[in-house]
């Protein structure tokens, strides 16, 4: 079959070892079934597994991927869901500290076929188009437990959502905006700030600039570079989400004064479960939200996707096409 695989790994040209080609179908557990991929989504967890991040060279070839959506053996359209548990893990799967994401133990999405075990399917509502379902299992839904589990926030609320551009970002922005929220953005790219109030951002603002009033909850997927700035941006009692430090995880002031001071919650953040994947899927179909695409390309010209990836040519999900 038809599949983007990693077959060698490099820090500096990881783009070497991407194979995209002809592949041998990996068998079927027990217990596991196959989907049909119709639609699968790119993310940056794809170039780290090329530069060996995550994905230990012994375990290659290994098709990349976690974002997919396509149809079951009885032909139902369906989302794969892509965070596997261990064995006999019976609790939220997003705690078991031995679960993998799909194309880290087992192969991904970015192929003709996959395959999940059969409690990681989620129905894909008749009002999302294929493009847009793909885009949905990771960055999207990493960004709608940040919001709406881990920071609770309500309609009328402020929230901060740093390096607008980012997929985790613009997921945030869009979610935000839908559900009520008045959002802040921060970028230093002039033009990301632009698309961030295209997607329904209340203000933007330069990375570190001082913003017009405190927030209730900050969104941090940059790290180091904006940390300082996110605890001061937050009003007292308030709650930075983190599931992400692009920059680097070492700040130079890791600001406690300020933290228990202010009594601010510092809240960790990684993917969500199926149930929080099929509400946030029917949250989008319902609201009319359209996730931001940046391009839709066939699966047999992957390479031109991950060849824009690597250069931070991207605005919004590259999405492959079966």
């Amino acid at each position: 079959m038809l599949a983007v695989a990693a077959v060698t790994q490099s820090t500096t040209d990881p783009l070497s070892g991407l194979y995209v080609g002809d592949l041998a179908e990996p068998e079927v557990p027990a217990g596991w079934v196959t989907i049909d991929v119709v639609a699968a989504a790119l993310n940056h967890h794809d170039v780290w597994s090329l530069r060996g991040v995550g994905l230990p060279a012994d375990r290659l070839p290994m098709i990349l991927g976690c974002d997919a959506a396509g149809h079951d053996a009885d032909g139902n359209e369906v989302l794969v869901y892509p965070v596997v548990s261990s064995p006999g893990w019976g609790a939220d799967v997003t705690m078991d500290p031995r679960r993998s994401l799909l194309s880290e133990i087992y192969p991904g999405t970015l192929a003709e076929r996959v395959r999940i075990p059969a409690g990681n399917l989620v129905p894909k509502p008749a009002g999302l188009s294929w493009e847009q379902a793909a885009c949905l299992p990771t960055a999207w839904l990493t960004a709608y437990r940040m919001l709406f589990t881990n920071a609770a926030v309500s309609p009328g609320d402020t929230i901060l959502v740093q390096g607008a551009g980012g997929g985790v970002a613009t997921a945030a922005i869009q979610l935000g905006a839908a559900a009520g929220l008045r959002v802040f953005a921060t970028s230093r790219d002039a033009a990301k700030r632009e698309l961030a109030l295209d997607l329904g951002a209340r203000e933007v603002f330069e990375s570190g600039a001082r913003l017009p009033e405190r927030v209730d909850a900050v969104l941090e997927t940059v790290g180091a570079a904006t940390w300082s700035h996110s605890v001061n941006a937050l009003r007292p009692g308030g709650t930075i989400v983190i599931s992400g430090a692009t920059s680097g995880d070492a700040p130079a002031k890791a600001e406690l004064t300020k933290i228990f001071f202010k009594q601010l919650r510092v809240i960790g953040s990684t993917m969500g479960t199926r149930e929080e994947l099929a509400r946030l899927a029917r949250f989008v179909a319902e609201r009319g939200i359209q996730p931001r695409i940046d391009s839709v390309i066939p699966l047999a010209e992957a390479r031109t996707g991950f060849e824009r990836m690597v250069r931070g040519d991207v605005s919004g999900k590259i999405v492959f096409r079966n």
